[in-house]
């Protein structure tokens, strides 16, 4: 089994055993598809867990010129997304950095959009056919609303992914996305039960919807 954390030295499931699980029912693509989540866990703790503003700054947008950077720097995760879309890559440290300041209602839509990108990466890594633009923004923001200190601003958050993920959910994925499937799921679960709920409920529903795509 090969051990993500190790390879780019941030756990792309962000220490969360049923992510991980979800991310595992992928066919094809695993090493773009973790190094898409592993930056994805890097822009945010730039962005949620630096305590000046102007370094996240800096660093985000380091982050933003090497992904698009014809000879990016020697780093893991920049090798492992070296045949993506570097642009639309990019487009997910622009979501972030609409956080650095207390977002507005435009500013909070703009980062689902921009971190929303990852889905639409992540589904052309595994070969994905589905609509995910409403998955990836409505997981989006159920994520940060788990993670963010910010009451306020998580409450805000949740009630935007809500109808996001409901749609999202109403589809039937693929059995190539099915990846990207689980955790629009396993998002809705977090806005309804929380992140504690029980891990076997999880794994269920995770296995259910592997079998039949709903």
């Amino acid at each position: 089994m090969v051990n993500w954390t190790e390879i780019f030295g941030v756990n792309p499931s962000a220490d969360r055993p049923d992510r991980a699980l979800a991310l595992g029912y992928a066919q094809t693509g695993q090493e773009v598809l973790h190094a898409l989540f592993a930056l994805d866990v890097t822009l945010a703790r730039i962005t949620l867990g630096t305590r000046e503003p102007l370094v996240a700054q800096m660093r985000l947008t380091w982050w933003h010129d090497a992904l698009q950077a014809p000879q990016p720097p020697a780093h893991p995760i920049l090798r492992a997304l070296r045949e993506v879309d570097g642009t639309r890559a990019a487009a997910m440290t622009d979501g972030w950095q609409q956080l650095l300041d207390t977002p507005d209602d435009d500013a909070l839509a703009a980062f689902a959009s921009g971190r929303g990108e990852l889905f639409a990466l992540a589904a052309a890594a595994i070969g994905a056919t589905d609509a995910v633009e409403a998955a990836g923004r409505g997981w989006a923001l159920a994520d940060l609303a788990g993670i963010t200190a910010d009451r306020e601003l998580a409450a805000r958050a949740r009630a935007t992914a809500t109808p996001l993920l409901e749609h999202a959910a109403g589809q039937r994925w693929s059995e190539a996305g099915r990846a990207l499937g689980g955790l629009v799921h396993l998002a809705r679960r977090d806005l309804a039960a929380g992140a504690g709920e029980a891990g076997a409920r999880r794994v269920a529903r995770l296995a259910w919807h592997r079998l039949t795509g709903r």
